[in-house]
């Protein structure tokens, strides 16, 4: 039986056999470890993230694994040998977690999944350490089908982890593990792309300006990391076979929105996406927390956006609607979907993927 010990005392770490002198530091830059997400590898021993989904993983021998990070580099969710998965949390203290120890057998996987939002704290990568004598195998092999998601709190799973919607946002709370894309992806065997930020909406961002916001997700789209435009993104880097785009709560969460400047923003955003993945379908998606007559006129201008592009001959486009949350399933932070909620909204998604996919 495996032995899992997912540790944050980094005093405690440095008696662990694993971070002994012996131990075996892999590089991040390292062929057998593979990332999916949008990674910033200007320094190939210290990769940053930001956006939560974005995923690191390999194949190794050995009893015990840790893994190093930037001090204060967030929230994880790790699995190893397909157990379930466990958070770890580096704290400005901790530059060393033991992911495991006293694993039996020759070969072994590890998964590490960034889980919040890390445009503030920049998380970075800085390798994997194994027992003396270990060694990383060749990389996993990745499913070929690839999905992307294109959203904002909800994607990201923005207070997923609250006990009630009266509790208000932190990043201790929030996983992207348990939402509808993480389960939508992991369910149809598909790679996990994400590109979501909280508040950020397709026109204007949560409460504001009715004429529009400069940072918003189109904007930000083509760069690496959110909020640094020291890098555009290749994004021959990531075919995806499926779009998500799940953008529009905020833009008409608050009074002043104008649906003809987020329909028109929504449409010069479908196209530009269509020119940068010309083979993907692009599924334009309204989410399950406006209700009322916001909720009325955010359909009626996506179906809009919809109807336009298809007239235009922009081709491989599909509307879905998740349902609306009624607390039933309870709710996240600031009543956001609950992790329940998020089952259901995947299991809405994905007869819809299939559909339109032909995917099994």
């Amino acid at each position: 039986m495996k032995r899992y010990l997912f540790s944050i005392v980094v005093a405690a770490l440095m008696a662990a056999p694993v971070v002994a002198e012996a131990a075996t530091h892999i590089s991040p830059a390292d062929k057998g470890i593979v990332y999916t997400g949008r990674v910033n590898f200007t320094n190939p021993e210290s990769p940053l993230m930001v956006y939560p989904g974005t995923s690191i993983k390999a194949c190794f021998t050995g009893s015990e694994i840790a893994m190093q990070a930037k001090p204060g580099s967030g929230y994880f969710m790790v699995t190893v040998d397909n157990e379930p998965a466990r958070k770890i949390f580096f704290s400005k203290g901790d530059s060393v977690i033991t992911l495991a120890t006293g694993l039996r057998g020759d070969r072994h996987s590890v998964d590490v999944m960034l889980v919040y939002e890390g445009y503030r704290d920049r998380p970075e990568f800085r390798g994997f350490l194994l027992a003396d004598g270990a060694r990383l195998l060749a990389a996993p092999r990745q499913p070929e089908r690839r999905m992307e998601f294109i959203g904002n709190s909800i994607t990201c799973g923005y207070g997923s982890e609250a006990a009630s919607g009266d509790i208000h946002f932190a990043d201790s709370i929030s996983n992207h593990y348990y939402t509808y894309a993480r389960i939508t992806s992991s369910t149809l065997n598909a790679r996990h792309h994400v590109v979501a930020r909280s508040g950020i909406g397709m026109y204007r961002n949560y409460a504001g300006k009715t004429e529009g916001d400069e940072d918003i997700m189109p904007k930000w789209y083509d760069y690496t990391s959110l909020y640094d435009d020291s890098q555009r993104w290749n994004h021959a880097d990531y075919r995806a076979d499926v779009i998500c785009i799940a953008l529009g709560t905020n833009d008409f969460s608050t009074p002043g929105y104008k649906a003809e400047l987020y329909q028109a923003n929504y449409e010069a955003f479908v196209k530009k996406l269509r020119k940068l993945q010309p083979k993907a379908k692009i599924v334009m998606i309204t989410g399950p927390m406006l209700t009322g007559e916001a909720s009325k006129v955010h359909v009626a201008a996506v179906d809009g956006a919809w109807k336009s592009l298809t007239a235009a001959g922009v081709k491989d486009i599909y509307r879905f609607d998740f349902t609306t949350q009624t607390g039933a399933l309870g709710y996240g932070a600031d009543y956001h979907p609950s992790k329940a909620q998020h089952v259901k909204m995947a299991n809405e998604l994905i007869p819809f993927i299939r559909k339109i996919t032909g995917w099994k």
